[in-house]
């Protein structure tokens, strides 16, 4: 049997071209190349499955290159990887910098790449401080972390710092359906939406995620099926809670949310839904804000129309009372309890809202 490779390492890019999101930092690196502009020392940080091991590797493997022929040669003997999570005491530092020492048999650099450098302990920072203020001509040094503010200020200011930044959904959401289609793998586009949104910017998580609703699918990727499987509450759910508090439909409210605790969902879970829900109606309310809504066109559409029929002072309101019991809920004893409370709230929203616009009309007349 063929052994299975998972995405994430099987479409790992190979070249700056192929990185995702990243586009600031990879053209920025082409051009250091380029124009034979290199720093010794480079700070890759952010979030984690975003590319920096990755853009470390391609960078390592390019400055050796001289053509584009060569760019296929093999310096893995110039490249040296640490682990800086299980390699951080001063010996281990000590090791790679009499490594340092020795000049490259080939090529014109040697590359070391530190991963997880936050993790270094004080000692190993400062052994490696002197090294990385005056290194040797053929060494440059990439050091990965998701924690930059971790650093010593003494090592940011002798590299140059890169800031990875999350990917987008819709950049995800292409990617992903490159890989689908290149597999030969049926997907619903909303299902990617929901791998990509579930994975909170990190590439790497999404792929994971993809292949494991590849598996579950059998081959397809349904809507029904991620949601299920990433434990994550359908938009039609609270498209149709809004619907039953613009009804005033307090016993609908509750048994929609008793269906959701049913399927195995915490309280809370509703409540955080409930003020994302609130949040993209307001920004639909604007075609200008419009595309800030990191979901498919479909749920664009639907977020639009009921947009129309909410006001501005119901959709602030109850973003204001989800946030208020989403943050109280964690201290309750009772949570279903405590969103049942909060969906009767939201049920007679609008009357309180009509009830202060007619005492504040009462007060403009006795005052005039």
């Amino acid at each position: 049997m063929e052994s299975y490779i998972v995405s994430a390492r099987k479409y790992r890019p190979k070249n700056f071209e192929e990185v995702v999101g990243q586009k600031h930092i990879t053209d920025t690196l082409e051009n250091e190349i380029r124009l034979n502009k290199l720093a010794q020392a480079f700070l890759f940080t952010g979030p984690r499955g975003v590319g920096k091991t990755t853009c470390a590797r391609i960078l390592a493997k390019l400055v050796n290159s001289t053509s584009e022929d060569d760019e296929n040669k093999d310096y893995s003997f110039n490249i040296f990887e640490l682990d800086a999570a299980s390699n951080n005491s001063v010996d281990d530092i000590r090791m790679l910098i009499d490594q340092v020492r020795i000049p490259p048999q080939t090529g014109k650099y040697k590359v070391y790449i530190i991963d997880e450098v936050h993790m270094l302990s004080s000692a190993a920072f400062n052994a490696f401080l002197k090294t990385l203020e005056e290194p040797p001509k053929y060494a440059i040094f990439i050091l990965a972390t998701t924690e930059r503010h971790k650093i010593l200020p003494t090592i940011l200011s002798r590299c140059q710092v890169f800031n990875f930044k999350r990917i987008a959904i819709q950049e995800m959401v292409v990617h992903l359906q490159k890989i689908a289609d290149v597999e030969g793998i049926e997907y619903e586009i909303d299902a990617l939406h929901l791998i990509a949104e579930k994975a909170d910017g990190g590439l790497r998580d999404a792929l994971s995620l993809f292949d494991m609703l590849v598996s579950f699918g059998n081959g397809k990727i349904k809507y029904t099926d991620a949601a299920e499987n990433l434990s994550l509450l359908d938009r039609d759910i609270f498209f149709s809670l809004v619907s039953k508090f613009q009804k005033k439909d307090v016993p609908g409210s509750l048994v929609t949310f008793h269906k959701v605790l049913e399927q195995g969902f915490e309280p809370h879970l509703v409540l955080g839904g409930l003020a994302e829900h609130f949040r993209n109606l307001l920004i639909s309310k604007d075609p200008q804000t419009i595309p800030f809504l990191e979901v498919s066109e479909k749920h664009k559409k639907s977020y639009f129309e009921q947009s129309k029929e909410c006001s501005a002072a119901f959709i602030l309101n109850a973003m204001q009372i989800c946030y208020e019991f989403e943050s109280g809920i964690r201290a309750s004893k009772n949570p279903a309890f405590y969103t049942e409370l909060a969906l009767v709230k939201l049920c007679h929203l609008q009357d309180v809202i009509q009830l202060g616009i007619t005492l504040e009309e009462l007060k403009k007349k006795v005052l005039n």
